[in-house]
């Protein structure tokens, strides 16, 4: 990991070459996105919730262990204290799971959210100093098995986000497959491929369900309590989703099996990026409802979004996007106040209001951390370009 007081000196090492227009004179400081990340890790309750804070961490601290950092599967035995705080977070986890459910965690209803999780608890099981302990590949595979055989369908294949009903939310592409498309990378072999598959699988129908005509997916469909609109994050969900997917593809040893897949992936995340950039409004924000001028400003999915575009343009070298997501980081950075909290959010529990008063978005946080791993990222593989 690179400190981030010694990334901002990299960045003005490079500022002076020739990098996309719009970029930012300076970074976030590493002072306010600890204060950032201290305060995810309070407020991150829900399955979700903690299922994004890890990956948040891991892309961030830990970055050579995510799939953005290289091949996989990663390394048997870690450094010392490396990834202490992720693994201690999935270890906790894991140790108050209830033994009578497959479920990793309670997911209020939801079938994709515990499946967050699932991701850190494969790299504890992976890293594990005791190898006779199978608790974590335990509870890894009894998520998986939910997920595959004992959740709700539509009649192709899709799974339901819901337990109660068969529904689909945009939200589940970044919940479920990434889950799903790293426990095949780290198996390997035949059942290796079936997994990445899979998870591809679900991209691929979820895509064919939610994506409208204006290239945006729209929030929730099918079942009781449908909503039809383009939610920013619901579409920023699906787009981070399908690039983590695509990237434990790319970085396995089954990469070469899967171009076609790899090659339709990185199509569908462009849709999304390309689509929401259009309705990016003049300060760099994106709109609650991101076509709608009646909806409200909101900084969580603008950030998520600028995120898979800085990362798309380092995995791609296309920098069509930058200028966007500079514009969106400026805006983020202007929208963290000095404790360290994101303003200006969505209420993620109802999609369609904004955050009151002194309440705060804990996937916001979050959101801002994958942002700052992204943009640190893309400025690294600029630099090496030149």
């Amino acid at each position: 990991m690179i400190p981030l007081s010694a990334f901002t000196v990299f960045l003005g090492c490079v500022s002076a070459l020739a990098a996309p227009a719009s970029q930012p004179v300076t970074s976030l400081s590493d002072a306010l996105v600890s204060k950032v990340k201290t305060n995810m890790k309070q407020i991150a309750t829900h399955s979700w919730e903690i299922g994004t804070a890890l990956e948040a961490l891991t892309e961030f601290e830990w970055p050579s262990l995510s799939v953005f950092g290289g091949s996989l599967p990663p390394p048997v035995k870690l450094h010392s204290g490396e990834a202490a705080d992720v693994i201690q977070w999935a270890t906790q986890i894991v140790k108050a799971k209830d033994p009578n459910a497959l479920p990793l965690i309670d997911g209020d209803g939801a079938v994709g959210d515990p499946a967050s999780i699932g991701t850190a608890v494969l790299l504890t099981n992976w890293t594990r100093t005791d190898r006779s302990d199978h608790e974590f590949s335990t509870a890894a595979g009894h998520q998986l098995k939910y997920l595959l055989d004992v959740a709700p369908r539509t009649s192709d294949g899709a799974i339901s986000h819901r337990a109660d009903q068969v529904q689909l939310w945009a939200d589940f592409v970044y919940m479920a497959p990434p889950f799903i498309a790293y426990y095949g990378a780290l198996k390997g072999g035949s059942g290796g491929l079936s997994l990445l598959k899979i998870a591809y699988k679900q991209c691929k129908l979820y895509r064919q369900y939610l994506r409208d005509s204006s290239g945006l997916w729209q929030h929730i469909v099918l079942g009781i309590g449908q909503d039809h609109n383009h939610w920013a994050t619901g579409n920023a969900w699906a787009a981070a989703g399908m690039l983590r997917v695509l990237e434990a593809i790319h970085h396995s040893k089954l990469a070469s099996q899967m171009k076609n897949e790899q090659t339709d992936l990185k199509s569908w995340i462009n849709e999304i990026v390309s689509a929401s950039w259009n309705h990016q409004h003049s300060n760099g924000t994106l709109y609650n409802y991101i076509d709608q001028s009646t909806s409200f400003a909101d900084s969580s999915s603008t950030a998520l979004l600028a995120s898979v575009t800085y990362r798309m343009a380092t995995l791609t070298s296309d920098n069509s996007h930058i200028p966007a997501a500079n514009k969106a980081y400026n805006l983020i950075k202007s929208s963290v106040d000095s404790n360290g909290w994101l303003r200006n959010t969505v209420d993620p529990e109802t999609f369609n209001t904004p955050s009151k008063p002194g309440e705060h978005s804990p996937e916001g946080q979050a959101f801002v951390i994958l942002l700052q791993s992204a943009y640190r990222d893309y400025h690294q593989a600029l630099a090496s370009r030149k």
